[in-house]
């Protein structure tokens, strides 16, 4: 849980000291982002099944969010990023979607 903790205390410091963000980094946000959510969802789905591991789930949050980095980076590099970043982001928001039922079922089942 201390990840979990952390990861909050660090968006909440990051909207009050509003850091800015290199240039060439810009592009990437968003994706970096979605990916986040992905592994944040992700871990909540884990605590709800009783198979959370801290470990786990920094090592996908960092893994998430370097490869999806990477795909579209790549994609930018091949000249088809804009379509790579759509399938990016559609790959991550199933998962996203998908996590979040599986979260809301465990909630109102008990």
């Amino acid at each position: 849980m201390a990840a979990v903790l952390g990861l909050i205390i660090g968006v909440v410091v990051g909207l009050f000291v509003r850091p800015d963000i290199p240039v060439f980094l810009q592009p990437y946000l968003p994706i970096m982002v979605i990916a986040a959510l992905d592994a944040l969802l992700g871990a909540a789905r884990a605590y709800f099944e009783r198979s959370f591991s801290d470990r786990v789930f920094v090592i996908s949050f960092f893994a998430n969010v370097i490869t999806a980095t990477l795909l579209v980076l790549l994609g930018n590099q091949l000249g088809v990023g804009s379509q790579l970043t759509t399938a990016v982001i559609v790959v991550l928001g199933i998962r996203i979607f998908s996590n979040v039922s599986a979260i809301r079922r465990y909630i109102f089942q008990g």
